[in-house]
């Protein structure tokens, strides 16, 4: 990623670091939680060779963005990517969200009606969390804050990509640990505990009315069918699933994730 496409911008009470790149339709890349928008580097690239503008901030705690200590929910995320596009003069993008950033993507749908032309979701989860979940989360947004972003990546490395990427591509595991290793543990914990206070967005799904891609690795330890449910949830939607590779299918197989990206961005542009 040339710096040249990289600023930031004053959103409400943070600053965000965003990247952009290209021109023509946008295209809204969201990371992960405990990434950046690094992840988004070759995307970026391509899609922006192929016409889109592309537009890939760090959230709220993240990358070179400011934090929020405390608690950060899904609805100040999606809020902070409104006021992004408010700021830029973007009426409206294709949104792909990752992980914890699809259910910000699906909030954003819910909260700004008509600023998703299209929505990607990627490993993602639609449901909210029950009390036990709920607990969980918080315990690990204590143990964040009390052993460190070092101790929590290793700790969900092979969680967050698929055994067989650690051995083949050892690369890969490495680029995703140095991410969690980097991200700022207040702001980690804080998107921690807001997503352990998140609503069920699958009436999200159920009412929208534009184009839909679930994309789902095949061997994500965290999808149990939650894919298939989305899919099956939303009116105009398709489900594709990545072989060979985990929870981060657009870094443990890129071209395989960015031949399905581009599929569904055809849909936009005829």
């Amino acid at each position: 990623m040339s710096d040249v496409c990289s600023f930031t911008a004053r959103i409400d009470d943070v600053t965000l670091a965003y990247t952009d790149r290209g021109e023509g339709p946008v295209l809204l890349l969201l990371h992960g939680h405990a990434y950046d928008r690094s992840m988004w580097a070759r995307q970026i690239e391509v899609f922006a060779e192929l016409g889109w503008r592309v537009l890939a901030p760090d959230l709220r705690g993240f990358g070179a963005s400011g934090i929020t200590e405390g608690i950060v929910y899904t609805e100040e995320f999606a809020d902070d990517v409104a006021g992004l596009l408010d700021h830029l003069g973007v009426p409206a993008a294709v949104v792909v969200g990752f992980s914890m950033s699809g259910q910000i993507a699906m909030e954003l749908a819910r909260r700004h009606p008509g600023r998703v032309r299209g929505l990607v979701v990627v490993d993602t989860v639609p449901e909210g969390e029950d009390r036990a979940g709920r607990r969980r989360r918080h315990t690990t947004a204590d143990a964040i804050l009390a052993g460190g972003m070092e101790t929590y990546g290793r700790s969900v490395l092979g969680r967050m990509v698929a055994d067989a990427t650690v051995e083949s591509c050892p690369g890969v595991a490495a680029e995703v640990l140095a991410m969690l290793r980097s991200a700022p543990a207040k702001g980690a914990a804080a998107a921690m505990r807001g997503r352990a206070e998140r609503r069920d967005l699958s009436d999200v799904l159920r009412g929208l009315r534009v184009p839909v891609l679930v994309v789902v690795g095949a061997d994500d330890v965290f999808d149990g069918g939650a894919g298939r449910r989305m899919a099956d949830l939303a009116p105009d939607a398709q489900l594709v699933v990545i072989d060979e590779a985990g929870h981060t299918p657009s870094l443990e197989q890129p071209a395989a994730f960015d031949d399905a990206l581009r599929a569904f961005l055809q849909r936009f542009t005829h």
